[in-house]
């Protein structure tokens, strides 16, 4: 048995990866192995990743070989791989492909075909495709209905086959976008270079390898200019989901701002506008609005009443299951997911995969904290304590109660005054899940609050004065996670959040990671109440900035009460 001693690795029988932190080649490590396997735990000296048959299969779509991925862990690793982790990574890698879509000889055959002809049988006895197919033409084809083609995926990857979809796009609607080489206020636009290979891993010169694809990149570091670039490499019709009603006129400004689009080019689909032109943005809540639990989706005849040639997912870690279903109809049309995180809570990671395709890109946010494009983040979670009082009601509560009176713990309200009294300089977001509290807080450091009831027209005021600089302080509920650009804001200080949501923890991070003046920090802080689910919850939502490569300070209470200013 191999042992190198400095190497920071041990891949165990169970799949799993043990990283040590404190080694020089931890950083170097941890990039590779990040391609094709997820992070678990993230305790202070060894983290633990996941070699799954998703993480391969995504590694596997971005053109790395089963060879690759052993190179890389035998690289890092102190001793040998087990053969049994050897084998399934060659055996997974290599079903990724092993069956694939490709169209038939008329535009309406959709063909399912596969070297391996005992395959094809044992997808023709498998109850759940049998649906989904139409007719048997060799050992090695069958047919499927178009209108099949993502539930058909769907099954497949449940099966343990993941399909290569090379079934090729329809053209779409043409529709001329281009990129201005300076923006309306006469700044220079240009994209950066991981943004450009975004854009070329998604488009892939056009081949039928390109064109549906999700992109993983940091808040602050330019989803939406990858999306701009995409509908200019396209130059075709376009729909835009998003997650809000504030993220739709984003995306509105973005597009006058940096391409040669004009208003009339644009539509807003929303409860306030029902317009469809050439490029459209519309919100995932509008296409799911029904009257009751039996009517229809009234609005997704929007996917239908234009020639897309391309639908962008904002956000795309948020698709509700209604969008799932109408996108698996809609394969034909080429299809970009953008997030900042791949993680569902729902677990339908697999969903993701098959209906919208697979990771393109995910750039290490580190990196690109590194080369200047998003702020260095400091980030510290404050422990404080629950009074006597507190502890007794939170004793005899059921475990939805205590959450929240550890959430709501008084003695957080303290801790924001003292941060700001620190930060008397900064732009500072404090951010919550719980209404009462942050109604409570408003009160008592008197900043204006946004949550779901407040108006657009309201939100969007209160959002521009904070830009402006006319606010200093903003206090928001879970309604401000996504999809809102706020590049001054250097401070969030967070004190409830969705429990252990670990996407939500990389989305309020997000809301800090613009570029900074003179390269200053971006500080993120959690105020948690100690020895409570409060705590417990806080440490799943640090596994995901912990796979980023960020670490945690940890302070008591106490001792920031106590400390001079």
């Amino acid at each position: 048995m191999k042992y190198q001693q400095g190497n920071p690795l041990i891949v165990q029988g169970d799949s799993t990866i043990l990283i040590e932190v404190n080694t020089p080649q931890y950083q170097a490590a941890r990039d590779a192995i990040i391609r094709f396997a997820e992070l678990e735990k993230s305790p202070e000296h060894i983290h633990t990743y996941r070699i799954s048959p998703l993480s391969l299969w995504n590694a596997a779509a971005s053109g790395m070989t089963a060879v690759q991925v052993i190179e890389q862990l035998n690289q890092y690793s102190k001793y040998d791989i087990p053969q049994n982790i050897l084998r399934d990574i060659t055996e997974y890698v290599a079903r990724y492909g092993k069956v694939k879509l490709i169209k038939g000889e008329t535009s309406d055959q959709l063909l399912l075909t596969s070297d391996d002809a005992i395959l094809i049988e044992e997808i023709l006895n498998y109850k759940s495709a049998q649906p989904y197919i139409d007719s048997v033409i060799d050992k090695n084809t069958v047919s499927v209905k178009p209108e099949f083609r993502g539930l058909i995926k769907q099954v497949l990857i449940k099966m343990g086959f993941p399909v290569e979809d090379l079934a090729g796009y329809r053209e779409g609607t043409p529709h001329t976008i281009i990129l201005r080489k300076s923006t309306q206020c006469s700044a220079p636009f240009t994209l950066r270079h991981y943004q450009e290979d975004a854009i070329e891993r998604f488009y892939q010169s056009g081949s039928v390898r390109g064109g549906s694809g999700v992109i993983v990149l940091p808040c602050g570091a330019g989803k939406t200019i990858v999306g701009l670039g995409v509908m200019a490499r396209l130059s075709m019709q376009t729909l835009i989901l998003c997650t809000n009603i504030v993220a739709v006129r984003q995306w509105i400004d973005e597009l006058l701002d940096k391409t040669e689009l004009n208003s009339e080019d644009i539509g807003e689909y929303s409860g306030e506008l029902k317009q469809v032109k050439p490029i459209t943005i519309t919100t995932y809540q509008i296409l799911t609005y029904r009257k009751n639990k039996q009517s229809d989706f009234p609005h997704f005849s929007l996917f239908n009443s234009m020639n897309w040639g391309l639908i962008i997912y904002d956000e795309v870690h948020l698709l509700p299951a209604p969008v799932f279903r109408i996108t698996s109809s809609i394969q034909a049309t080429r299809r970009l997911g953008l997030t900042a995180t791949l993680i569902r809570e729902d677990g339908k990671e697999s969903d993701v995969f098959s209906l919208i395709g697979p990771k393109k890109q995910d750039v290490p946010w580190k990196d690109l904290e590194k080369e200047g494009w998003i702020a260095t983040a400091r980030c510290c979670e404050i422990r404080v304590s629950l009074s006597d009082q507190l502890r007794m009601q939170h004793a005899i509560s059921t475990p939805k109660a205590q959450y929240r009176i550890a959430c709501e713990n008084p003695v957080k309200i303290s801790i924001i005054e003292k941060l700001i009294e620190q930060h008397q300089n900064d732009n500072i977001l404090i951010i919550g899940q719980f209404l009462t509290q942050l109604d409570e807080i408003a009160f008592c450091i008197g900043a204006p609050l946004i949550t779901g009831s407040t108006k657009n027209s309201e939100r969007q005021i209160l959002y521009d004065k904070f830009r402006a600089g006319e606010i200093k302080r903003l206090i928001v509920s879970k309604v401000a996670n996504f999809s809102v650009d706020l590049p001054d804001a250097n401070v969030a200080i967070q004190v409830s959040g969705t429990f252990g949501s670990r996407q939500e923890e990389a989305q309020r991070l997000g809301r800090i990671l613009r570029p900074k003046e003179q390269g200053g920090f971006a500080h993120f802080y959690s105020i948690i109440t100690r020895e409570t689910v409060d705590q417990k919850y806080a440490a799943k939502r640090q596994l995901f900035l912990t796979e980023q490569g960020y670490s945690y300070e940890i302070i008591d209470a106490e001792s920031l009460l106590n400390s001079a200013h």
